[in-house]
C-alpha cells in the first residue's frame, strides 16, 4: 500500500504526514487494519523499541469542579456518583503514588479538578511533589492542576515537578460544543506557561465525543505545533449523570486506526493509551501496544482501570518490556534538545515523555503487580488528560469512520472507582 509505505518513511525521518495522509489512515478499512498497525508499529519501533512507560494517577482533590466539560463526571452540574474529596495531605499523596511505583510505574500524575490552582495549592502541591521524590528516587512526577496563572508553572518547576499535563481535547472548531466555561486558546496557553517554565509539556486528546475524522487531524497536527513530549489519548467513557452519557461511537478497530494516525503525526513523541482503553479497546489492548509506547496503571480518576497485575501481563504477552527508571524515555535528538527527561537523573522534566535507549528495562515482577492491584491509584492523569468522555448530543457525528461493525455497548459496562462505597480516596 503506497500510503503506508510513504507514513513509514516520513515517521523514520521524524517527518509529519499531510494533513490528507493523516486523513486517509482513519478511512482506511477494517480489512487493511493490520498492515496499518503494522506500518505503524515499525515507526514506534524505531523511537521507542518494544519498552512501555508506565504512569500512575493520583487524584489529589475529586469532584465539586466549576467548570462545565460535557464529557467530565466532576463536572459543574454533574449527577455522576463518584468520589468527593478535598486535598489529599502530601504524606497521604505519597503513600497513594508508592503502589504504582512498586508495580513498576515510573511517573506519578498528580492531579486535581478545578479550574485551575490558587497560589495555596502550588504550594500544597509543591510540598507533595517533595514528599514523593524523597521517598522514591528517579521518580517523574507530572502535574495536572488546569489553567496556569503567572509563576505558577515557575513554582511548580522548582518544587521538582517534571511536567505539566493540559489536554487541548479536541479541534478549536468545535471545542466551544463541549466546554463553555473556558476556551481553546486558555488551554494552549496553559500548555506554552508549562513548557517556557522548563517543564515538559504533556498534551493530548479525548476521541469519541461526535468528532469527525477532520476534528482528530486539527487537534493532533495542534498538539504537534505546541511539540508536547508526551501526547495521551482518551477514548470516551461515556458516565452516567453527564451530558454525553449516551453516546458510545467507537469500535476498537476505530481507536487503533486513531493511535496509528497519531503516531503517524507524532512519530518520535510518547504517544500515552489513556482512559477508556479497557472499554473500548477491550481484547485488542495488545495491538495497541504496536502504537502506542506508554500507558497508565491501575485505575483513573473516578473509573476503575485493568487490574495492574493484568496490565503486566499483557505487557509480557506482547512481547514488550516496561521501561525502567535507568532509561530515558524520549529519543536523543528530542532529549538532547531539552525537551524532557523520562529518565533517572536527567535535567528536564517531561509529560509522558523520554528518549531512546539500549538495553533491557527491568520488568516488574508478581510482587510489584500485587503492589499495584491493592494500591490502585486513582483515575487518570487530569481531568483533560485521562478523563473519560461520553459522546453526547451532538450532530457532528463520526462521519468518515468505516468500521464494519456499530459500538457494543452491552460488552463492558462503566466501572466507578468507589462510587457507593466507603472506600477512602486512592484505596
Amino acid at each position: 500500500m503506497d500510503l503506508l509505505n510513504t507514513l513509514v518513511d516520513k515517521g523514520l525521518r521524524h517527518e509529519p504526514p499531510t494533513r490528507s495522509e493523516a486523513l486517509a489512515v482513519l478511512a482506511t478499512s477494517d480489512d487493511e487494519l493490520l498492515d496499518v498497525v503494522a506500518a505503524a508499529g515499525r515507526v514506534r519501533r524505531k523511537w521507542f523499541g518494544r519498552r512501555v512507560k508506565l504512569n500512575y494517577l493520583v487524584n489529589l482533590k475529586s469532584g465539586l469542579c466549576p467548570e462545565d466539560c460535557s464529557y467530565c463526571s466532576q463536572r459543574l452540574g454533574s449527577k455522576a456518583e463518584i468520589l468527593k474529596y478535598t486535598w489529599l495531605k502530601p504524606e497521604q499523596a505519597s503513600a497513594a503514588a508508592a503502589a504504582g511505583l512498586a508495580g513498576g510505574a515510573k511517573r506519578v500524575c498528580l492531579v486535581a479538578s478545578g479550574r485551575g490552582p490558587t497560589d495555596r495549592d502550588v504550594d500544597r502541591v509543591s510540598d507533595t511533589i517533595k514528599a514523593i521524590k524523597e521517598g522514591h528516587e528517579g521518580v517523574e512526577v507530572c502535574a495536572c492542576l488546569g489553567l496556569l496563572s503567572d509563576g505558577q508553572a515557575e513554582r511548580l518547576r522548582a518544587a521538582g515537578a517534571d511536567a505539566y499535563n493540559h489536554n487541548l481535547n479536541t479541534s478549536e472548531r468545535t471545542y466551544g460544543d463541549i466546554t463553555s466555561t473556558h476556551t481553546y486558546a486558555d488551554r494552549v496557553d496553559t500548555v506554552r506557561r508549562a513548557h517556557a517554565a522548563g517543564l515538559s509539556a504533556c498534551s493530548g486528546l479525548i476521541a469519541g465525543m461526535g468528532e469527525t475524522d477532520e476534528d482528530l487531524v486539527d487537534v493532533v497536527f495542534s498538539l504537534r505545533a505546541l511539540d508536547p513530549d508526551s501526547v495521551p489519548v482518551n477514548f470516551l467513557i461515556p458516565f452516567e449523570g453527564t451530558p454525553l452519557a449516551k453516546e458510545w461511537n467507537l469500535t476498537p478497530q476505530r481507536c487503533l486506526r486513531i493511535l496509528a494516525m497519531v503516531r503517524f503525526v507524532c512519530p518520535d513523541v510518547e504517544v500515552r493509551i489513556a482512559g477508556g482503553r479497557e472499554v473500548h479497546l477491550r481484547t485488542m489492548q495488545p495491538l495497541a501496544l504496536h502504537l502506542a509506547n506508554s500507558v497508565f496503571l491501575g485505575d483513573y480518576l473516578t473509573s476503575e482501570g485493568q487490574a495492574g497485575r493484568a496490565d503486566l501481563e499483557m505487557i509480557a504477552d506482547a512481547g514488550f518490556e516496561v521501561e525502567g527508571t535507568d532509561r530515558t524515555t524520549l529519543p536523543e535528538h528530542r532529549a538532547a534538545a531539552g525537551a524532557g527527561c523520562g529518565g533517572h537523573g536527567c535535567g528536564d522534566g517531561d509529560g509522558g515523555d523520554g528518549g531512546v535507549c539500549a538495553g533491557a528495562a527491568p520488568a516488574a515482577g508478581p510482587a510489584a503487580a500485587e503492589a499495584a492491584d491493592e494500591g490502585s491509584a486513582p483515575a487518570f492523569a487530569d481531568e483533560e488528560s485521562a478523563q473519560p468522555v461520553a459522546d453526547g448530543g451532538s450532530a457532528r457525528g463520526d462521519a468518515a469512520a468505516p468500521a464494519a461493525a456499530a459500538p457494543r455497548t452491552d460488552l463492558v459496562a462503566v466501572r466507578r472507582r468507589g462510587a457507593g462505597t466507603d472506600l477512602a480516596p486512592n484505596a
